[in-house]
């Protein structure tokens, strides 16, 4: 075998593309220098575009003739305001199914035991309930309270529902009825705790089935005659004036039934179901909500009328027009009944705080339905009526007429943001007088808080942020001052009140030194920490806030470790980070946020983002022209952070940056560039992961070999080599990416050895000999992996051969092989001796491949490297026809890599046959 002969910067001059000047900048923008062209508009195009037509109206483009009256078209007669009140009440019965967890079993009074009980599945209780529910249900009885597990309950009102369908389809209505005021008392028994809304919605569905079926009855009396003749169309705003006289003596008959119901409740319930059908008798249905606004006052128990009322409110929806004030009545009769309930409770020994609480729970849906309502979609009188209702803007109010803290809770949340503003000092005055169990009063500071900040602007905000800051000083509580204090730091930081950001960093160190902290508290200090982040410019000014550092030093678990991250975040938005105490704050951050990770149990891709952070503030940190102290800060990063693998990565890349700029200085660089790839290679070896420990050794062989230590670099080389001998089959075969990262790694190798200079002493080819023998010694590598390497083998032999190198290694004053070997016949004979060898074991490697498509490629690539790399001789040519021959086996003889490869071959002009 004889080398091909090179001539590198020939070559490349002759594969360059011609150059020629160019007349303009072909990045800069095209001058406009013609008239846009003009759209030409076929007459005869059948196609009708509605966006090019002016003041079209797409909408009614589609409407054409043929759509109307089309059995196809269903044309819908509601209200849009009224389907879109249809979905939001779906959603809310959704939430509110799930907003109250449920037991197991559910007690129930007798009276509800004894409607569940005349039906069939019933009976079937025993049978179809866990021993654990039956010894619940054994407790119930023993004490006196009947029981009934919770999907006995649900499937008994689903027979209800599936017979009162039933009954109905079958014409007979009075069943109908009797099973609607059956589910209707059961609303009367608020025994279920918890159940209660689960049972709310489940009863109301009935009903509705009721109300829904008995309209479209009437409206078909209405509408047609007894014997089916059609008499007219009502319209989607008729009047009782369209209605015929049997129409409504049957709409009129269904209400007698309802009110001969003798318990109030269910007769409100059904009658609500029925309420769109006053529209049939009377051109005022208004009126009717009214009335059963005021015999709601009848229900004395505070859930059930609570809930009746929120039904009241669902049910006036329905209604062409919404009276507002019946529903602010509706909140002023729960606020009266809360109130009255309140001072009984509170004098009684036998009530719990809790069990009060957990009352006001399950009230409060209600109540925020029906003030979203009442704020929803109001003009400005109403608005402006409905405050003066709820006592804002009447100053005389809060002393003749209090508020109970649930209402002035969502008060505030429902009000329109302008409102709020506006009316701020009153709503200030009306939260300080509300402090009652309903709800904690700093919770309606809190919301006041989020409210305003929604708005840009407000009149009074300096004046509401200091008597908010007066009131919630006085608080001892943490958990109480943090939730307050939390709602009103964007507030303070757009107002520039600096002194209340003291004031509130000296209230909340006091209160963690006395008593420490816990979730809901870490939660809420989170988010003002974050805050108060996101308001500074400079780290340095946030560092220097007084017990700014005192309180991240008392936080611990997740929230740390996120109020850490913004650090870091915030830290390395901008330039370097040049400053010795801000940089060692930052490291102890960091630290703090690395031993974080082993204490908060997070999954591991949670674990890559705070690595991110470090990386970042490690590559940001720069101490000027003293090199040193920035590798001893490196070390001092590896001691902290040596357990993460991408942390110990920045690390090299670093050390390896400092080598460098050490070397573009120039003085006294030697011994700091040795101690920087010490650095380097030590902390390589403590990576785990394979094809980074080998990236990281090649990156710092080639920063060695620029400085000049040849003897380093070599050493680094070997060191992968071996590293690469010590590799499990496991650890290369988790997938395609890892086996490719690993060969272009070997290829990468094999151009850098082109530059390193051969040892004399172990022999010019020691290390491509030593990646040759990693070959036979692994058994994981693939036939093609195989191949590839040993093209890249061959490829760097001849281009060793070569009288001058294609690259050398940059200023590093090192002689390359090409000088000190080029014209030693022994060095020849040993790269012609190592080459006869590769080749060999590239022709066995692609006859293992057991795919015949992929050997094909294998040896048309193999041919051609082969071809380029040797000059033309029996046993080369010999060696390109095997190749060949296989390459047709596999990929035919019309294939165009094959027919190239051919092309390639007939322009040498030895063949094998010649040399028979």
């Amino acid at each position: 075998m004889e080398f091909r002969a090179r001539d590198y910067k020939a070559e490349s001059e002759a594969h360059a593309l011609p150059r020629k000047r160019a007349d303009g900048d072909p990045l800069s923008a095209p001058a406009v220098s013609h008239p846009q062209v003009d759209i030409v508009e076929d007459k005869g195009e059948e196609f009708f575009d509605p966006l090019r037509e002016p003041n079209s109206n797409v909408v009614g483009s589609l409407d054409t003739e043929d759509d109307i009256g089309h059995p196809s078209v269903v044309v819908s007669t509601e209200v849009p305001g009224q389907e879109n009140a249809k979905r939001e009440w779906t959603s809310f019965k959704r939430f509110l199914m799930q907003r109250f967890p449920v037991s197991k079993m559910v007690s129930i009074s007798a009276m509800s035991d004894g409607i569940l009980r005349s039906g069939k599945g019933y009976e079937k209780l025993s049978m179809s309930t866990d021993p654990d529910e039956l010894d619940d249900s054994q407790k119930f009885s023993e004490e006196g309270i009947r029981s009934i597990a919770r999907q006995e309950y649900i499937s008994r009102l689903k027979e209800f529902k599936e017979k009162f369908a039933d009954a109905w389809q079958s014409g007979d209505r009075v069943t109908s009825l009797k099973l609607a005021i059956k589910v209707a008392k059961l609303l009367t028994d608020t025994s279920v705790g918890q159940f209660y809304p689960t049972l709310f919605v489940l009863a109301t569905d009935i009903m509705e089935m009721l109300g829904d079926m008995v309209w479209e009855r009437v409206k078909q009396k209405a509408e047609y005659a007894e014997d089916g003749t059609f008499l007219c169309s009502l319209p989607a705003s008729f009047r009782a004036d369209d209605v015929g006289l049997d129409a409504k003596e049957t709409c009129n008959n269904w209400f007698c039934k309802i009110g001969s119901v003798k318990e109030l409740l269910p007769r409100i319930y059904l009658e609500l179901a029925l309420l769109p059908c006053w529209r049939f008798l009377v051109d005022q249905p208004i009126d009717s909500i009214q009335r059963l606004v005021m015999m709601a006052r009848g229900v004395a128990d505070p859930l059930a009328c609570s809930y009746c009322r929120l039904y009241i409110a669902r049910c006036a929806q329905k209604l062409p027009s919404v009276d507002t004030g019946s529903l602010i009545r509706c909140i002023n009769d729960t606020k009266h009944l809360l109130m009255h309930s309140m001072s009984l409770r509170e004098g009684s020994q036998e009530s719990s705080k809790d069990r009060r609480k957990s009352l006001v729970s399950l009230m409060e849906p209600s109540i925020e339905y029906i003030m979203r309502h009442i704020f929803q979609d109001a003009s400005l009188k109403l608005l402006e009526s409905a405050v003066v209702e709820f006592g804002l803007g009447n100053t005389e109010a809060h002393g003749s007429n209090p508020s109970i803290s649930i209402i002035v809770h969502n008060l505030i949340k429902e009000l329109p943001v302008d409102m709020v503003n506006s009316k701020t000092i009153d709503i200030i005055n009306l939260i300080e007088c509300c402090n009652d169990y309903t709800l904690d009063q700093c919770l309606n500071y809190r919301l006041l808080g989020f409210r305003l900040s929604e708005s840009k602007y407000s009149l009074h905000i300096v004046t509401v942020v200091d008597r908010v800051i007066r009131v919630v000083s006085q608080k001892d509580m943490l958990d109480e001052y943090l939730k307050v204090v939390d709602a009103y730091v964007d507030l303070i930081f757009q107002n520039h009140m600096d002194d209340h950001l003291v004031k509130i960093l000296d209230g909340i160190s006091k209160r963690i030194c006395n008593k420490g902290m816990v979730g809901d508290e870490l939660a809420c200090l989170q988010s003002i920490l974050v805050k108060l982040l996101s308001h500074f410019k400079n780290l340095e000014d946030i560092f220097s806030l007084n017990h700014f550092l005192e309180i991240l030093d008392m936080m611990y678990g997740r929230s740390r470790m996120i109020v850490n991250m913004h650090i870091l975040d915030k830290a390395t938005r901008g330039g370097l980070i040049c400053d010795p105490t801000t940089i060692q704050l930052l490291f102890e951050v960091s630290q703090a946020l690395n031993d974080s990770i082993d204490q908060v149990n997070v999954r591991d891709e949670d674990l890559q983002q705070p690595a991110r952070m470090i990386s970042r503030f490690i590559d940001k940190v720069s101490y000027g022209a003293d090199r040193e102290r920035h590798l001893a800060f490196l070390v001092e990063c590896r001691r902290a952070f040596g357990s993460t693998n991408e942390l110990k990565e920045t690390l090299v890349h670093s050390s390896n940056s400092l080598a460098v700029k050490a070397l573009i200085e120039r003085k006294n660089h030697l011994d700091f560039l040795k101690s920087c790839i010490a650095f380097s290679e030590v902390t390589i070896s403590s990576v785990t992961a394979l094809v980074r420990q080998l990236k990281l050794y090649l990156e710092t062989a080639e920063v060695a070999l620029l400085g000049g230590l040849v003897s380093h670099s070599d050493g680094l080389v070997q060191s992968a080599i071996s590293c690469m001998q010590s590799v499990d089959l496991v650890d290369v075969s988790r997938g395609p990416t890892d086996a490719d990262e690993t060969l272009n790694f070997l290829q990468k190798i094999c151009g850098f050895l082109i530059i390193l200079p051969g040892n004399p002493e172990k022999g010019a080819v020691y290390t491509p000999k030593s990646l040759f023998a990693l070959l036979n010694s692994q058994s994981w590598m693939t036939p093609r992996m195989r191949a590839r390497i040993c093209c890249a083998m061959i490829s760097l032999s001849a281009t060793l051969s070569q009288k001058n190198l294609p690259y050398h290694a940059s200023k590093s004053g090192i002689p390359s092989n090409d000088i000190l070997f080029y014209g030693n016949s022994a060095y020849f004979g040993e790269l012609v001796s190592f080459s006869e060898e590769v080749v060999r074991k590239l022709v066995d490697a692609i006859k293992q491949e057991p795919s015949p498509v992929a050997r094909g490629s294998m040896a048309l690539e193999a041919c051609n490297c082969i071809a380029l790399s040797f000059k033309m001789s029996c046993e080369i040519s010999a060696i390109c026809f095997e190749l060949l021959e296989m390459a047709r086996r596999g990929l035919g003889a019309k294939d165009r890599y094959l027919k190239s490869t051919i092309n390639l071959m007939d322009s040498y002009s030895t063949s094998p046959q010649l040399c028979q």
